[in-house]
């Protein structure tokens, strides 16, 4: 029997979640946002990792302050899977609005924890219901009137320490964390999760099979989220200017920046700032700030969404075409327009990759995890250097806004690269230069930065039509000639974008291809397929453009899959541009609920196309 054959033995339907039971099932915690539930799950997050055993956490919350519906979920892994499971074993009922659909989403053997107060009828006989006393235990907790709703949340965290094994002093370890080791609020919150712990002891018989045991799974790790990590990098590559305007999921990323900044990034003598973050008044000259201090020699840098670009389009195009360097990071949301501002998705692919007014093409970045989150943060500014040119960092919401494992960050490797720079000692020795002129043949021409203390330093920035000399031409064959140049750097970009991530299976038939947070996903699907004897090769793509890897990857696997959160395979779009040679071959999986990509729901999508 073919390879082939067998794997198309094996139907959608043979792929499931893993048996829940021991340190492998989800937790979600049903709340209303603005109650301080974040607290509370974070705590228990923290605590579960802090006792060896992998975890990830996912917040759906709603777009408004407060009031709406809010879910968090967290995925115990013994087996290290992190991408959202769709299975929900144990769900903690908190919001009488939704308690009837989030106790009918509780998985068959699974566990529902509400308030007693509340006294709903156990109408299901395939689940255990535990009921606490909440309204109470908040009362009893000497909390102020105003304060009991947010210290409520902490019953569930002790219901949970008691019912699963969670390590209470963890608990409380992650409380002090928490409050920065303020004793009062230490106190008072962990004081509601004792009370809980006992409650239990005296009035719960445990009737389920969950529980969790000490594993040593995430020794030397760290753990943190996305947008942290990208503003600790872009720390570490020697930003000097950010300017921004306030939009969910960014703004995130510059808060973090300003924090690092403040401890990492002061004069030791002076203890003065040696950098400027601006809040401007909206993405337009947020944009045009970061223009403007790039071309004066600045490591400049913004953060926003999709809506964000939009708005920034003309002035990326400007810096585009008069060749300034520039990072823009964009955590991406559901849109179109204002969208949904708090769920995920990876709409904004072909936006950011063809952003601007006539033929452009800009080098995007596309991290899928906190390492390259970093990494991207300062090799960002390499790239906008060397290249001359706008650089995208495409995150997204479950990337830059929920907590994440991840191993210590290297430091970067290699000097700053400030890429072609021409010194007054430079233009002593040439003798002058042409702003615009290929002199290497990579497309990329020579500049200088504003204030070089010499007579042939200065030009023109043109974003209009400009000759080599960066003089105003209308010329027919000089604006073809400065298109054919620009399209060269994009060539020569290829060669310097960080390379894919390359996992090949010998034997494999079917190849995939992805990129950013649908990683975890496809790491637990592939999983899933080789369990059933499917084997699997992937790519993973760190940038646009492509490089040569893609190509011989493609070429090599008769089926080939692009996996993607969003609804019109928009990465699918460009790489059929990139390899049209084997356009036809390249088959969209893709799903844009506003919710993070499941390792089943992939794994079940390719074994569809395959029958």
């Amino acid at each position: 029997m073919s390879a082939t054959s067998v794997q198309r033995s094996v139907l959608p339907t043979d792929i499931e979640d893993s048996p829940a039971g021991v340190n492998n099932f989800t937790i979600v915690a049903a709340t209303v946002n603005g109650s301080g539930s974040q607290t509370a799950n974070n705590t228990l997050l923290r605590a579960l990792f802090k006792m060896g055993i992998p975890v990830s956490g996912k917040n759906i919350f709603p777009s408004n302050i407060q009031g709406l519906p809010t879910w968090f979920s967290i995925r115990v892994s013994k087996d290290g899977f992190i991408a959202r499971r769709e299975t929900a074993e144990i769900v903690v009922a908190l919001n009488r609005n939704t308690a009837a659909e989030d106790i009918a989403g509780v998985a068959p053997g699974g566990v529902v924890i509400l308030p007693s107060e509340w006294k709903l009828p156990e109408s299901r006989s395939d689940i255990t219901y535990y009921t606490l006393p909440v309204q109470q235990m908040a009362k009893d907790s000497g909390a102020s009137a105003d304060l009991r709703p947010y210290v409520a949340n902490m019953a569930y965290v002790g219901a949970l320490v008691e019912l699963l094994g969670i390590d209470a002093g963890e608990i409380r370890n992650a409380l002090s964390d928490h409050f920065h080791g303020k004793q009062k609020p230490i106190d008072l919150n962990f004081g509601v999760v004792q009370a809980a712990i006992e409650y239990v002891k005296a009035n719960i018989t445990k009737r389920d099979p969950f529980r969790v045991e000490p594993m040593n799974q995430t020794a030397g790790k760290i753990m943190l989220n996305g947008n942290s990590a990208g503003a600790l990098g872009a720390v570490f590559g020697g930003f000097t200017v950010a300017s921004w305007y306030p939009i969910t999921p960014s703004t995130s990323l510059v808060d973090a920046l300003s924090d690092y900044a403040k401890a990492l990034r002061v004069d030791p003598e002076t203890k003065r700032p040696t950098y400027a973050i601006v809040q401007a008044e909206d993405e337009i000259a947020a944009i045009g700030m970061v223009t403007g201090a790039g071309w004066a020699g600045a490591r400049a840098m913004t953060s926003t969404s999709g809506p964000g670009i939009s708005l920034m389009t003309e002035y990326v195009g400007f810096a585009y075409f008069a060749e300034i360097p520039a990072v823009i990071w964009d955590i991406q949301r559901m849109g179109p327009s204002t969208g949904l501002p708090t769920r995920v998705s990876q709409g904004d692919v072909l936006m950011t990759y063809y952003l601007g007014h006539g033929d452009t093409r800009h080098v995007v970045l596309l991290p899928s995890n906190l390492e390259e989150c970093f990494e991207a943060g300062w090799k960002a500014f390499d790239l906008a250097e060397r290249l001359q040119t706008p650089i995208f960092v495409l995150s997204d919401l479950d990337i830059g806004m929920n907590l994440w494992m991840s191993d210590p960050f290297a430091y970067p490797d290699t000097p700053m690269d400030r890429g072609k720079v021409l010194s007054a000692a430079d233009l002593t020795r040439l003798g002058g230069f042409n702003r615009y002129e290929d002199v290497d043949g990579d497309g990329v021409p020579y500049r200088t930065i504003p204030g070089t203390d010499h007579p042939l330093a200065a030009y023109f920035t043109r974003g209009s039509g400009h000759n080599k000399e960066a003089q105003y031409t209308e010329r027919a064959d000089e604006w073809e000639a400065n298109l054919a140049r620009l399209a060269r750097k994009h060539e020569y970009a290829r060669t310097i974008v960080p390379r894919p991530i390359l996992d090949e299976v010998k034997g494999a038939k079917i190849g995939l291809i992805a990129y950013g947070s649908t990683d975890p996903g496809i790491v637990e699907a592939r999983a899933m397929l080789a369990n059933k004897g499917v084997k699997t090769s992937s790519l993973r793509l760190r940038a646009l453009p492509t490089t040569e890897e893609l190509h011989e990857f493609v070429a090599r696997y008769p089926h080939i899959y692009v996996v993607e959160n969003n609804f019109d395979g928009q990465m699918r779009r460009i790489l059929q541009s990139e390899v049209p040679e084997h356009a036809a071959r390249l088959v969209s999986i893709c799903k844009c609920d506003g919710l993070p990509l499941t390792g089943k729901w992939i794994a079940r999508s390719i074994l569809e196309q395959e029958m």
